[in-house]
């Protein structure tokens, strides 16, 4: 080989050499622009990625089985369910799911309140029910259509609501969730048993009084049990009732034992037959689960369904202490936490979020009214 083509091969080496070293270079000095880079923007965003903000922040952090809930929103008490669901979300870090079933007349109004607000955060499902549903399942007593309220019977139809749902939790709207709703999602439901309630005897709660029923804790105060079909399920008219507000349901269970439709034959035997007691107050929803769940049913744990709130004298049923220590309380009763004469209305009020279209008011009494 020549000197000279010796000399062009060098210089080929040295060349791939020099740009080896300037190829390395390139590569160490776009690295470290990287890290100073993610330095000075720490905990910031990078052109081109997803906007995540703080609602969704919150999102991320709910991990698990995902608890779905269902509570019924009547136009004229919209108020009280924003409230009991902002209390939920707001306590647990659960993987929080609300069924909010409704009425097509309030869809619209319910919409806006759950996009405008602080709740659009919250993960949920809006369902309609068809008041018709319940066609043939009442007297043409004046009275009791009067005090039919179509969700309130809402509960009966869980399974509907959620087909792929194994377990879920009804709420009545007059709650607020002052634990971990895990925590009642958890409740543990004995084999054979479709739900769990709490019972009327359970705690300081068995000494409400029902407006117009006295001491209603049993099941007497229901059932009519004088009927012949009432006296054929061989029923003691002592045992002491539940109350339906708050239901830990297993709709596994519920779906293998036809609840719905049992419980629909009791609404039409009695639309048929009047047994439901005369003194019931406002409870027709109860009578008939008291008679499927009669001895079938699990316990839900007192403190995750303080009762009676909404009944006459219950600022002094309840200290202040004990209302603070409670998991979930309910204003069952006349004296709704929204209204004129409520007790502890003001732990209420903390979880009330406004309402955008200035058509829902609590109704609080002025200072010279006390």
């Amino acid at each position: 080989m020549t000197v000279r083509r010796i000399n062009v091969v060098i210089l080929v080496l040295l060349a791939i050499a020099c740009l080896i070293i300037m190829h390395r270079n390139l590569l160490n000095l776009n690295d470290f622009l990287r890290r100073e880079n993610a330095d000075a923007v720490q905990g910031g965003l990078l052109p081109f990625e997803p906007d995540f903000s703080a609602d969704n922040k919150v999102k991320a952090i709910r991990k698990g089985e995902e608890i779905p809930v269902v509570i019924t929103a009547a136009e004229e008490r919209l108020g009280a369910v924003v409230a009991a669901m902002n209390s939920i979300y707001r306590n647990s870090k659960a993987n929080i799911v609300f069924n909010i079933v409704t009425l097509n007349a309030s869809l619209d109004h319910l919409k806006v309140w759950m996009s405008k607000t602080t709740l659009s955060d919250i993960k949920h499902k809006i369902v309609t029910f068809d008041p018709k549903t319940l066609t043939g399942k009442f007297s043409n007593d004046p009275q009791e259509l009067e005090a039919v309220k179509p969700l309130t019977f809402a509960r009966f139809y869980m399974p509907s609501f959620l087909p792929d749902a194994e377990k879920a939790i009804y709420l009545d709207d007059d709650v607020i969730v002052q634990g971990d709703i895990q925590e009642l999602f958890d409740t543990n439901i004995k084999a054979g048993h479709a739900a769990a309630f709490s019972d009327d005897c359970d705690s300081a709660s068995s000494k409400g009084i029902v407006r117009g029923a006295g001491n209603q804790n049993n099941y007497i105060g229901f059932l009519d049990f004088k009927k012949e079909s009432v006296k054929k399920l061989g029923m003691r008219a002592n045992t002491c009732s539940f109350n339906p507000g708050v239901i830990v349901a297993n709709l596994t269970e519920w779906k293998l034992q036809n609840i719905t439709s049992q419980l629909e034959m009791w609404m039409e035997r009695n639309f048929k037959e009047d047994l439901y007691s005369k003194t019931i107050a406002d409870s027709i929803t109860t009578p008939p689960l008291l008679i499927v769940f009669y001895k079938r049913h699990s316990s839900i744990d007192p403190m995750w369904h303080v009762r009676h709130l909404g009944a006459t004298g219950a600022g002094n049923r309840y200290s202040p202490q004990f209302v603070r220590a409670a998991k979930l309380l309910h204003w069952n009763g006349h004296y709704k936490p929204w209204g004129r004469a409520s007790s502890f209305s003001e732990v209420w009020d903390k979880w009330y979020v406004p309402d955008p279209e200035g058509k829902f008011h609590p109704i609080r009494r002025h200072p010279e009214e006390k």
